[in-house]
C-alpha cells in the first residue's frame, strides 16, 4: 500500500493536469455549440461502428445454426414440390390422386469428411440409419447430384461420391431429352464425361446436364451439370465434358433423397428380367 501512496505522490502533476484538461474539455462542449455538435456525431460513428462489429461477430457465430434452419426450411419446401408427388392420371390426362402418392422425402444431412483427390472418394454424412437413412439412397446439395448412399451405422453413413470411379449416372441434356451414361474420369474434381449421346443431337456449350430419370435412385431433373466442351468419338457418339455443378470442395449441407416407391420399382423390374 505505501508503494502505490509513493507512485501517486510521483505522479500527482500529471494525473492534476489530466483533470483539469477533461474539465477545461467539459465545459468547452457544454458552452459551444459547434464543438458538441462533433463531439456527439464523432460518438455515434464510434458507437455504430463498435454496434456494427460486434453485429457483424454475432452474425458470424450464428451462421451454423442459420444453415442448418435453412436446410429444414429447404427440406420442407422440397417435400412440397410438384416433383416429389407420384401423379396418376387417367386416360384423360386428369391427376386421379395427388395427395396420397408422395414419392419423395427429404433428409437434411451434414458432411463430416470427404475425399476429392482418390480414385474412389467417398463422404462420410452426419446421419445414420436411426435417422431413416438406407443404402442406395440419392444425395444431393442445393447445386445438384452428389452421390449414393453406400454403407449405414446408426448414426453415420457412408456416401460412394460422383467422383468416384465406380459413379455411373444415367443423365440427359435438359433441352432435348438425349440421354446417356455420366461417369468421372479422375482428372479433375470439377469435370465428368458424358457418353452415348448421338451425333445427331443438338448439343451446345453450356447446356444444362440433368438426371435422366431412368434409375431406380435418383429422381429426373437433379442438375448435373453444364456441357463446357465436346467431340464426336467412335464415328456415332459424342464425348462431353461436363463441368460438375457441385462445388465438392466446399460441400457441407446434403439433403438424403428416399424413394418411397423404389422397392415396388425394383421388384417388378426384377420380375421381369
Amino acid at each position: 500500500m505505501r508503494s502505490f501512496f509513493d507512485f501517486l505522490l510521483r505522479i500527482h502533476f500529471l494525473l492534476l493536469f489530466i483533470l483539469i484538461e477533461v474539465f477545461s474539455f467539459i465545459l468547452l462542449v457544454n458552452n459551444n455549440n459547434y464543438q458538441q455538435s462533433s463531439v456527439v456525431n464523432f460518438s455515434r460513428q464510434f458507437s455504430g461502428r463498435y454496434y456494427s462489429r460486434i453485429s457483424n461477430v454475432k452474425q458470424y457465430l450464428s451462421l451454423e445454426e442459420e444453415n442448418k434452419k435453412l436446410a429444414e426450411e429447404n427440406i420442407r419446401l422440397l417435400n412440397l414440390l410438384e416433383s416429389s408427388i407420384n401423379k396418376n392420371r387417367d386416360i384423360y390426362g386428369n391427376i386421379v390422386d395427388s395427395l396420397t402418392n408422395q414419392q419423395y422425402t427429404y433428409i437434411t444431412a451434414q458432411v463430416v469428411n470427404n475425399s476429392i483427390s482418390k480414385k474412389h472418394n467417398f463422404l462420410t454424412l452426419n446421419k445414420g440409419y436411426a435417422s431413416g437413412i438406407k443404402p442406395e439412397m440419392a444425395i444431393i446439395s442445393q447445386d445438384g447430384v452428389v452421390g449414393i448412399v453406400k454403407g449405414v451405422s446408426r448414426n453415420y453413413s457412408t456416401v460412394i461420391s460422383l467422383l468416384n470411379f465406380d459413379f455411373k449416372i444415367s443423365s440427359k441434356i435438359k433441352k432435348n431429352d438425349f440421354f446417356g451414361s455420366l461417369s468421372w474420369d479422375g482428372t479433375n474434381y470439377r469435370y465428368a464425361t458424358l457418353k452415348e449421346i448421338p451425333l445427331h443431337a443438338d448439343v451446345q456449350i453450356g447446356d444444362t446436364i440433368i438426371t435422366s430419370g431412368f434409375s431406380s435412385i435418383y429422381p429426373e431433373g437433379i442438375v448435373i451439370g453444364y456441357i463446357s466442351d465436346f467431340e464426336e468419338k467412335t464415328g456415332s457418339f459424342y464425348e462431353i465434358k461436363v463441368k460438375l455443378s457441385v462445388d465438392f470442395k466446399k460441400l457441407k449441407n446434403v439433403y438424403v433423397v428416399r424413394d418411397l416407391l423404389q422397392k415396388e420399382k425394383i421388384e417388378l423390374e426384377e420380375q421381369t428380367q
